[in-house]
């Protein structure tokens, strides 16, 4: 009965709607193979009998030749060759990982090394080049790794390798040491995110089974890596708070922003959720970094932001209310509705509402006249109906400062509107003097 492998991430896109679709055909999903191999004979294993068809005093050794076996690698590439031997690998993989899983007394300390160089054979490779320099990780597939039928039973097995309860870290780390690990993170450049996925088990399972081995694990995934935010310890050091600063918040400017969003925002969270004072600096960081010109983002930075108001703390959002609410007037006031939807739905959040009733006295100043302007003038029904919403509730928290600025607003703008006439007229004045002027040169009226 063959186990039930770990499910891989999806590669399938959600969105069928790529904004690249308009400038050039999709790429399509290509395979490429680390393995290669010289042209050569055949490759020919012997068939060896099953695991569980010979007596249990035999299987520890038949357990070391398959492993042994399950050493050769075959060019995938070539899809034609040694298709019988790819198939028995295929199944010897699967026994393999049924009878680690399944089986007691199979670890014997024989075993560690040829596990070892078993799962090195197969998965420690040059990785192929990618079939594009202007590979676009939002818009293109990647480039999947055609050895996976071998590959996924690999990891498959060294995982529950690793989680077996016989499994004794004392005598494994004699092979599953510092260069293992550096080739274990040098894969993560694969571009088959199946594979990542693996890798992030694998190297997760290893952090936890080897302590001599934490240490250099975290220095060398820093630079891969940056850093574990669920991990860190209170109070945070220094150097955390400048990745949030250096790393963190400026991630928000790259393009492929959308690809990592959700995870991005998390970790934002996190750090707050730690130490509520970087919420300033947070705060300030996204206005700096507030995008311009693509909606799709502006959407994205409104959700974050909600994120971050559902866990700020009633003193911190006193320290940054005057530039958010202006921020998210901006957004109100937005042509595209999708951003003004977003922004007005914090309205439907009641925490966000209990932080801004307690400072009506600041923010409803600071919205009202781009609110009251949007009611009157706002080409979107749907905004308007939110807007109306917003209003009312600004006038049930307090409504005597609200008729305060509904009088100012209109005073300003029949003062606006005065203005405004009186501009037109000087205008009209000055186009009948230059008529005039004009007439007067060519002779027509009477200087």
């Amino acid at each position: 009965m063959s186990s039930a492998p770990t499910t891989p991430p999806s590669v399938d896109k959600v969105d069928g709607f790529s904004r690249k679709s308009v400038r050039k055909a999709r790429q399509k999903r290509s395979q490429s193979s680390s393995q290669f191999r010289s042209q050569g004979k055949p490759i020919e294993l012997t068939p060896l009998p099953l695991l569980k068809d010979v007596p249990s005093s035999e299987q520890p050794e038949l357990f070391l030749k398959k492993l042994q076996q399950c050493c050769v690698i075959f060019d995938f590439m070539d899809t034609l060759s040694d298709l019988k031997m790819k198939e028995y690998k295929r199944s010897t993989l699967n026994e393999l990982v049924d009878y680690i899983t399944i089986s007691r007394g199979c670890l014997t300390e024989q075993t560690y090394p040829e596990v070892v160089r078993m799962v090195s054979c197969n998965i420690f490779r040059t990785l192929p080049p990618s079939d594009s320099n202007e590979f676009d990780p939002e818009e293109d597939e990647p480039t999947l790794e055609a050895s996976w039928p071998h590959l996924q039973l690999v990891y498959e097995f060294f995982i529950r390798f690793l989680e077996s309860q016989e499994f004794q870290p004392s005598i494994a780390k004699k092979y599953i040491d510092q260069k293992f690990v550096l080739q274990l993170l040098e894969l993560f450049d694969s571009e088959d995110p199946r594979e990542r996925d693996y890798l992030k088990t694998v190297l997760h399972r290893i952090y936890g089974k080897f302590l001599g081995l934490r240490a250099f694990i975290r220095k060398q995934i820093n630079n891969i890596f940056l850093s574990i935010i669920n991990g860190f310890a209170l109070p945070l050091k220094a150097e955390h708070k400048q990745f949030l600063v250096k790393v963190l918040i400026p991630l928000h400017t790259v393009r492929s922003l959308s690809l990592f969003h959700a995870q991005l925002a998390y970790c934002i969270v996190q750090f707050l959720e730690k130490d509520p004072s970087l919420t300033e600096p947070v705060i300030r960081g996204l206005m700096k970094f507030w995008p311009k010109t693509c909606s799709q983002k502006e959407v994205m930075f409104l959700g974050e932001l909600e994120e971050i108001l559902d866990v700020i703390e009633p003193s911190q959002f006193v320290k940054i209310q005057e530039p958010l609410f202006k921020q998210i007037a901006k957004c109100v006031s937005s042509p595209h509705f999708q951003v003004a939807e977003r922004a007005l739905y914090y309205w439907n959040n009641e925490y966000i509402m209990s932080l801004i009733e307690e400072n009506s006295n600041v923010i409803l100043p600071i919205m009202f006249s781009s609110l009251y302007r949007i009611s009157k003038e706002h080409w979107n029904p749907a905004i308007v109906a939110l807007v109306y919403n917003v209003l009312k509730a600004f006038m049930e928290m307090n409504s005597t400062m609200f008729d305060e600025l509904t009088a100012t607003y209109k005073s300003d703008r029949q003062r606006e509107k005065k203005k405004e006439k009186e501009r037109e007229e000087l205008w009209k004045k000055l186009e009948d003097l230059e008529l005039k002027r004009g007439l007067r040169r060519d002779g027509i009226i009477p200087t």
